[in-house]
């Protein structure tokens, strides 16, 4: 009993202390130090080791600093300063890589900076962290893809982070370097202050002429330069298109081998430039131009042979120098430089020497030059001579003579239909009908009774309501190889009561009607001004004037002087015409552009309606075409 009671009496005396044991612990807390205070520590004595050699030296040391912010974190993992303790961490693990090479510290280097991205998406050290790791992955791993999915990130998630800039330069260069695919962020589809895409290139070809076409999706400014061959590399011609990006599967070889182009050879050759490669094989000149909505750079490139039948040397004569046109005796070459081959790129093999070479970078206003790779000699065809004396035959009843198609009874085996406009480009519209849709049907009228009456084959540029660029028309033809090239359209007026069909061939003209309905069907490829000279100079180097001109006539007098019993239509003659339309620019045979009738008049707008003036006048342009035909193939009796 007595030891009970001297206990119960020394728990008794303890009682009155236990109020003061519970204060101090109360006050221990408030006087602890707090996490930001801690944090400061941690950052001074990491300073420390990265500026003290002797403390830097040990390794046991750079541990202890990764201690003092990993227990600051797991103290308190909501805390402020808890994105930066794990941004630290991150840090100091890469830092301890590249002084001790042990392949644990890189490890939790990735894991710490990974965490700092997830954890905290929106503190101002996640882009930051999202960098250290594609610098880890790029420089210490040598992963070049996943690299790019950490800049990738940066360029998607933390667009107005200042880590920004950095990770879309690092993506040009991995996408050059390596073929790695830029986010679509990166990538302007309306030309605007980023990167335009490049599309893949379209060409045309046949014997002696070849169409090129580069597609972008905005105005972009762009070079050409021209390489003549040396020992180890081709003839070839380059352009550059500046704030540039070509998707990398678009990024291959495209052999054309048609004896003026080997290939064609795209690529990112440099991370805001795209460069296209001609390598040639044997040409005699190109034209390079840009056309705008969409915007496309157009290569026309020609043969050495444009005559391929020997003439008589009576008939052929060579064309004094003051016949040449002003525009030919201002055409360029530029100076070329021999390559380094050490230097290689994805897309060619350039000296830097050619880089610096004389050439213009075009802005969008101003064109490309036109270069002459080879002086072409020039001939004019004169008319044969009437011989003095003639036995036995006749003189041939012809007010003019004969044309040069006529005298070589050339024929007619192949002809192309051109419905105008299309897709995006509706044409004239009145009365709730739209030209494109109208003329197409015509089109396919026309094209099966061509074939089955004058036994040629028939290609339309457009089977169905697709788009198609003027120029893409006309290089469809001469790639097509074909002997006539036939426009359809429908024409409007301001005023309604203007009605009637005109047929037109391709020439200047003065006449103020003619140059409205040119400036309408010309509208969706406007050239730039500078571009007027080599325009005119194209239009007037055209031999096929003469040969339109006489198709245009057959084909409109057919139409309009046909048998009234076969329709009881009426058609306003409004004539046959010249203009200077820029789809009939280039054809390489006889073309012309028929406006069918006036969408803005009620009277044409009910023939159009009408199935039977669609028959009748397809009748009538296909016996125009035969009266062509047959007066091309005349023969002398």
């Amino acid at each position: 009993m007595m030891r009970l009671a001297v206990l119960f009496l020394f728990f008794w005396s303890l009682l009155p202390s236990l109020p003061a044991v519970a204060q101090l612990t109360d006050d221990s807390k408030d006087t602890a130090p707090s996490a930001a205070r801690l944090y400061e520590e941690a950052k001074f004595f990491y300073n420390q080791l990265q500026s003290d050699a002797r403390l830097s030296s040990s390794r046991e040391n750079w541990l202890k600093g990764t201690r003092n912010f990993r227990r600051i974190y797991l103290s308190n993992p909501k805390a402020d300063v808890a994105p930066s303790c794990l941004f630290i961490l991150g840090r100091i693990y890469s830092e301890m890589y590249d002084r001790f090479q042990n392949g644990l510290d890189l490890d939790e280097a990735i894991s710490y900076y990974q965490q700092t991205s997830r954890l905290f998406p929106q503190h101002r050290l996640a882009d930051d962290a999202l960098m250290a790791l594609g610098q880890i992955y790029l420089d210490k791993r040598s992963n070049p893809p996943k690299a790019a999915e950490y800049f990738s990130e940066i360029v998607t998630s933390h667009p107005n982070g200042d880590m920004l800039p950095s990770a879309e330069n690092l993506l040009k260069v991995l996408s050059q370097e390596h073929d790695i695919a830029l986010p679509k962020v990166m990538v302007s589809a309306s030309g605007d202050s980023k990167l335009s895409y490049v599309l893949p290139v379209k060409y045309w070809s046949s014997d002696n002429y070849t169409r090129v076409v580069i597609m972008a999706s905005g105005p972009v400014n762009y070079k050409e330069i021209l390489l003549e061959e040396t020992a180890n590399t081709p003839r070839r011609l380059y352009i550059d298109f500046k704030k540039s990006y070509i998707e990398p599967q678009y990024r291959a070889p495209v052999p054309i081998d048609d004896g003026l182009l080997k290939r064609i050879r795209t690529g990112q050759f440099s991370p805001d430039t795209v460069r296209v490669v001609l390598d040639i094989e044997s040409i005699s000149s190109y034209k390079i131009y840009s056309l705008p909505d969409p915007f496309r750079v157009v290569v026309d490139v020609r043969g050495e042979k444009l005559v391929t039948t020997p003439l008589p040397a009576a008939a052929v004569a060579p064309t004094p120098a003051s016949s040449v046109p002003s525009s030919e005796a201002t055409i360029k070459t530029p100076q070329t430089a021999a390559p380094d081959s050490s230097n290689t790129v994805a897309v060619a093999t350039v000296s830097s020497s050619a880089e610096k070479a004389p050439t213009k970078i075009n802005e969008p206003s101003t064109p490309p030059e036109i270069v002459t790779l080879r002086e072409t000699r020039k001939f004019t065809i004169s008319p044969p001579q009437k011989p003095a004396q003639v036995a036995k035959v006749e003189p041939i009843p012809q007010s003019k003579p004969l044309s040069l198609a006529q005298q070589l009874g050339l024929g007619v085996k192949k002809i192309v239909l051109d419905p105008g406009h299309g897709g995006k480009d509706p044409g004239a519209m009145a009365f709730g009908m739209k030209e494109k849709d109208i003329v197409l049907d015509v089109a396919k009228r026309l094209a099966p009774m061509l074939a089955k009456e004058l036994g040629c084959e028939v290609v339309l540029t457009r089977k169905d309501d697709t788009f198609i660029s003027l120029e893409e028309r006309t290089a469809l033809a001469n790639t097509n190889n074909a002997d006539l090239f036939i426009s359809l359209h429908l024409n409007a007026h301001p005023s309604a009561k203007v009605r009637g069909l005109e047929t037109y061939f391709l020439n200047l003209t003065t006449n103020a009607e003619a140059m409205r309905v040119a400036a309408r069907e010309n509208a969706t490829s406007t050239h730039q001004m500078s571009e007027l000279q080599d325009i005119l100079a194209d239009i007037m180097k055209n031999s096929k004037i003469d040969e339109s001109s006489r198709l245009a006539q057959q084909v409109h007098n057919s139409i309009i002087t046909k048998d009234d019993k076969k329709s009881s239509v009426d058609i306003k003659n409004l004539g046959v015409k010249q203009a200077p339309f820029y789809v009939l620019i280039g054809a390489q045979m006889p073309a012309i552009l028929i406006e069918l009738a006036f969408l803005t008049n009620d009277k044409d707008v009910e023939n159009l309606k009408s199935p039977g003036f669609l028959e009748s006048i397809c009748r009538e342009i296909a016996e125009g075409v035969r009266s062509y035909i047959n007066d091309t193939s005349a023969q002398l009796r």
